[in-house]
């Protein structure tokens, strides 16, 4: 069986487990305090990040490689189309959201708010909370636009460019950090993606001292 090494609120792990459920692989999954750097944890992957999964008797790590990877040797359902332009596509809108919004959105929301507790930082920098509550309305907002024009982020099929937005939207809801209705559009995709079988295990997490609010693992929300 394979293994993550995983954190479970760290929207780039959540893109993989994503991927792995949808396409029906079987893993085991290990939380992993990265931030201690244990020696360990640092043979796995001396950048000392999380995902690193292990699959195939190799040890993969970077989100982005081992979802590419997933897709050459597990083809089926295919999360990225064949068309090189929309390929294209896809990974410039996987880029969008674990640069751009992550840069902008979730590490000034999460990471203030979650991580620095759980990682005994301190508190949250208010100037980076205010940051990331504006910057997350144009992300809304952009997110609208792509689909008034598709029926996915991408286009007309579900691609790993919706687990991307999925993976960090998830975990910004988890705190109640997304207003949901600032976009019906936005939304209604959300709760599309939210009910797929591969999101189970993601709405079943628990981060001790930070319950979920109500409509987290609600499919009607």
């Amino acid at each position: 069986m394979a293994r993550l090494f995983h954190v479970p609120l760290s929207p780039f792990c959540r893109k993989v487990r994503l991927s792995l459920a949808e396409k029906k692989i079987e893993v085991e999954l290990v939380e992993e305090r990265y931030w201690e750097a244990s020696a360990d944890f640092l043979r796995r992957n001396p950048a000392g990040k999380v995902p690193v999964l292990r699959i195939d008797g190799v040890t993969l790590t970077e989100s982005a490689a081992i979802c590419e990877y997933l897709e050459e040797t597990r083809p089926e359902p295919s999360l990225i189309p064949s068309d090189p332009a929309a390929r294209f596509e896809v990974r410039r809108l996987v880029g969008w959201f674990d640069d751009k919004f992550h840069s902008e959105v979730t590490s000034k929301l999460l990471y203030e708010r979650v991580n620095k507790k759980v990682m005994g930082q301190g508190f949250p920098d208010s100037r980076n909370v205010k940051d990331g509550a504006k910057a997350i309305k144009f992300h809304l907002d952009y997110m609208a636009w792509l689909l008034d024009q598709r029926r996915w982020l991408a286009g007309d099929v579900m691609t790993l460019a919706d687990f991307a937005a999925a993976a960090h939207f998830s975990a910004l809801d988890y705190i109640s950090d997304v207003d949901w209705n600032r976009s019906q559009n936005v939304k209604d995709w959300y709760a599309k993606i939210k009910s797929r079988p591969a999101f189970r295990s993601i709405l079943a997490d628990q981060i001790p001292g930070f319950p979920p609010p109500r409509h987290y693992n609600d499919l009607d929300f």
